[in-house]
């Protein structure tokens, strides 16, 4: 397979699919501007911060990484690959790949990126005691070497059509060859870092250098600002420029003060696991009878206020192609709910509910829940706990429990990471032999129309059977002060999937803050 032609095809796909969704670009402005420093609040900051790649997993981890690092591949506004560091990418059977790499492309302390810096960035990710946050999917690659000084074969261990769109992914970009010490990164991105203080802040200022179109913005500072009042109240008074994930709450107040919000449908879920391995969720009743709890609806206008898409307790967002648009979500039936959990034996326990600020909306929704089951008599207690420590000692550790999942590039990998027998990412423990076999068998075939059923089986036995209920696929909202231009929305999520820092100018040409 000629990638080229592939990444030529999808992206004249790109601009439609854009306007059809009604996904205007922002502002409007033909004219953009050169220079300014730029300051964003982010929502998460933390002493763990990196800026290695491999180890990145909070969202200000990958706004960094979009900074300073390139990958092989590139992701658009609509999530698919396109060539970045790689010149071509090309396969037979989907097994053996061949990457040949861009000439002249520097890394920040001037030495020229090679074959050889790819097959180290690459191989790091299976060693255990970097703790790659892609590990698994590193252990794909059977194995990766250089056969020229511009040119990398990738051997995977079976077919995976949806390779390009792995290497997208943020923690696969390419660093030097023996590259130990992450104090300080040199990548070949559009931005060179000029300090980093974990947790505090970091500033880049614009790569000369840089190989490709190169940024507006003379530099870029990033901050974190975890408490929603101090982060809206920050941009009003313009101590920051931009700031993600606006409250749903205060959207209006913004635009009535003439800031601006970029809405971004994206595969983004907040999702309730029942643990199919313990207790509760050993009943299929009590698995199903809580699914028909959802109040699918209420949940979208009371807590995200009308910012999100129904869901179907599926992983793949209504904007994908894939998208079984056959498979109805389960309507609010407290009747049905109330007799699949009398059922089930445990209609009498109070139920333990895990939830967190951590999982975005994941406390009010368990609110709704508790109201839901509260009129059928069932008692659920929702048991809030802090944004420290969630991820690693309470989530997918929970019998019931929320999870926030982010988009992902393709939908082989939404579906595998989070369902496949042996993921480790598998919330709910859910296992099944015919999906598995479907996931191999969707690698690796090339025909759109063939993967489209695969794809909607899957999504019908995940519904069916696993014990995530996804209840609505959110809306990314960012803001923005009136002079920051050429923000746009993008299906992948939070401030144009992490990169808006490549394409967004200051009208005025602000300078630098002091």
């Amino acid at each position: 397979m000629q990638l080229a032609s592939f990444l030529k095809r999808r992206t004249v796909l790109k601009g439609s699919g854009l306007l059809a969704a009604g996904m205007a670009p922002q502002n409007g402005i033909a004219a953009p501007i050169f220079g300014g420093h730029l300051k964003v609040a982010g929502v998460v900051g933390s002493a763990s911060e990196t800026l290695d790649p491999a180890r990145q997993s909070m969202a200000t981890d990958y706004i960094r990484g979009r900074l300073f690092y390139d990958g092989l591949v590139s992701l658009d506004d609509m999530l698919n690959p396109q060539l970045a560091l790689a010149e071509t990418l090309d396969s037979d059977g989907f097994v053996i790949w061949r990457v040949r790499l861009r000439r002249n492309v520097r890394f920040h302390d001037g030495t020229v990126l090679t074959a050889e810096d790819v097959v180290f960035s690459l191989l790091r990710h299976q060693d255990p005691s970097v703790s790659s946050q892609q590990y698994a999917l590193a252990k794909t690659m059977q194995s990766v070497r250089a056969i020229s000084p511009l040119v990398v074969e990738i051997v995977l261990n079976a077919p995976n059509a949806d390779f390009p769109a792995i290497l997208g992914i943020s923690n696969f970009a390419i660093v030097k060859a023996g590259t130990k010490d992450f104090s300080h990164a040199n990548g070949t991105g559009p931005f060179y870092c000029e300090e980093f203080a974990p947790g505090i802040r970091v500033i880049g200022t614009r790569n000369p250098d840089f190989w490709g179109d190169r940024p507006y913005l003379d530099s870029i500072e990033l901050i974190a600002i975890p408490d929603d009042m101090a982060r809206h109240n920050a941009l009003m008074s313009g101590d920051v420029d931009l700031i993600a994930t606006a409250n749903p709450r205060l959207v209006q107040m913004l635009k009535e003060g003439g800031f601006g919000i970029i809405e971004s449908p994206e595969g983004t879920y907040t999702d309730l696991s029942v643990r199919l391995d313990q207790r509760y969720g050993r009943s299929a009743d009590f698995v199903e009878g809580l699914k028909y709890l959802f109040n699918r609806e209420q949940i979208r206008q009371s807590v995200f206020l009308g910012f999100s898409r129904i869901g179907n307790d599926q992983p793949i967002p209504p904007e994908s192609p894939y998208f079984n648009h056959q498979l109805a979500p389960r309507e609010h039936d407290p009747d049905k709910a109330q007799f699949l959990l009398k059922r089930s034996g445990f209609w009498n326990e109070i139920l333990p509910m895990v939830c967190s600020p951590a999982a975005l909306g994941s406390v009010d929704i368990a609110v709704v829940l508790q109201y839901s089951a509260s009129q059928i008599a069932q008692k659920i207690a929702v048991q809030r706990v802090p944004v420290d420590g969630y991820w690693t000692q309470y989530w997918m550790k929970a019998s019931l429990g929320f999870g926030n999942i982010n988009p992902r590039p393709a939908p082989s990998l939404t579906l595998g990471v989070g369902f496949a027998s042996t993921s480790p990412w598998n919330e709910s423990r859910w296992h099944n032999a015919h999906f598995d076999g479907l996931l191999s068998e969707v690698k690796s075939t090339g025909n759109d129309a063939r993967k489209r059923q695969i794809y909607w089986d899957m999504q019908e036995l995940i519904a069916s059977g696993s014990g995530v209920c996804i209840p609505n696929f959110t809306t990314s909202l960012d803001a923005y002060a009136p002079h920051v231009c050429g923000l746009r929305p993008s299906q992948a999520g939070q401030l144009m999937g992490y990169d808006f820092a490549r394409s967004v100018w200051l009208r005025g040409n602000r300078g630098r803050a002091t």
